[in-house]
């Protein structure tokens, strides 16, 4: 019987080779090849074995402390929801993950943190590893490497709702416009949990825009879809349309897609368990800013200097900062 490969522990460095090794015992095609043809054929590829189960334990616990304000690197995430707080009462029990007291849907909606890397040191050291930065620029064929430009947590506690399927990069205001997303499990993802779920080839449609970050959590969370279909020409979108799930992707997997692929999840159904999710969202290492784009958006603009906006430049640098480069060519032979 073949032995698995133990999963990476990222406190002993990743390599690019590991991603591929941990293909390799799912019996996946493992050449960077064939990777690349499958990630410009179906928008998408999967990665089964990437993390230990130590780091992502750990990964959850610290995701706990932060959604309870205790920040480790001295500052908050650009976005957090309301802080949960703890009963101190005598006898009365701590809230389990997510919030969830285990009776009531009171904390029973999606939580979403932004930029988690800038206040905890466990999610920055993964959101800025290097062989993750490394596969995403080999995919995509970025010559000059890959930054960092958001990360996003997603959480699902018992019985929230579905996000609504959606590209990611209408909501990115850079030259040039690729984006391409990585996305961690934190849990084990099966059926009930709502795990993602990809519209295989959906990146090779019209650059349309349909629906804005306010339509996430739609009750229809296919409208968008069928809509961005139905302007493709595609008939009968329910049926026609080729949706592949990641039901059944372990804690510690990841998937990397291209930022126009269509993705959504369903609602985490079940009873008691949490669903808990990471994106890391990269750009091109030589990014810039759309400067009439970013003033004008909520997300961006706090990122775009006063006096940056004088001139008469159509674009604007990205501070290395808020928007790190993660991986970058060595003068020596790197291929994989």
């Amino acid at each position: 019987m073949k032995k698995a490969m133990s999963p990476v522990d990222l406190q002993h460095g990743l390599t690019a080779d590991d991603l591929l090794a941990g293909r390799s015992e799912q019996n996946e095609e493992t050449t960077l090849s064939s990777l690349t043809s499958a990630f410009r054929e179906d928008g998408f590829v999967v990665f089964p074995r990437a993390i230990s189960s130590d780091v992502v334990n750990t990964l959850q616990q610290r995701l706990e402390d932060v959604l309870r304000g205790k920040y480790d690197r001295g500052s908050p995430p650009d976005k957090t929801p309301a802080l949960i707080v703890d009963s101190k009462k005598s006898g009365r029990r701590k809230l389990g993950p997510l919030g969830y007291d285990g009776k009531t849907t009171k904390y029973s909606r999606v939580l979403q943190i932004i930029n988690i890397h800038k206040c905890d040191n466990e999610f920055q050291r993964l959101a800025t590893q290097e062989a993750i930065g490394e596969m995403v620029a080999r995919l995509s064929g970025w010559e000059h490497g890959a930054r960092l430009a958001q990360d996003q947590v997603w959480a699902k506690p018992p019985g929230s709702s579905p996000l609504v399927f959606h590209r990611d990069s209408p909501y990115f205001m850079f030259t040039p416009d690729d984006v391409v997303t990585v996305w961690i499990a934190l849990d084990d993802m099966d059926q009930e949990l709502g795990p993602l779920e990809y519209v295989r080839g959906s990146h090779k449609w019209g650059d349309g825009r349909v629906g804005s970050s306010s339509s996430f959590f739609q009750s229809d969370s296919k409208n968008l879809l069928y809509s961005a279909a139905a302007r493709e020409g595609i008939e009968d979108a329910e049926s026609c349309l080729e949706i592949i799930s990641l039901a059944g992707l372990s804690a510690g997997g990841l998937s990397i897609h291209h930022g126009k692929t269509w993705h959504g999840s369903g609602k985490n159904a079940s009873n008691d368990r949490p669903r808990r999710g990471l994106g890391l969202h990269f750009v091109p290492a030589e990014v810039k800013f759309i400067k009439e784009d970013a003033k004008k958006s909520k997300l961006w603009r706090k990122y775009v200097a006063e006096e940056d906006t004088d001139g008469d430049s159509p674009t604007i640098n990205v501070p290395d900062d808020d928007f790190p480069l993660v991986w970058t060519p060595q003068l020596e032979d790197t291929s994989l």
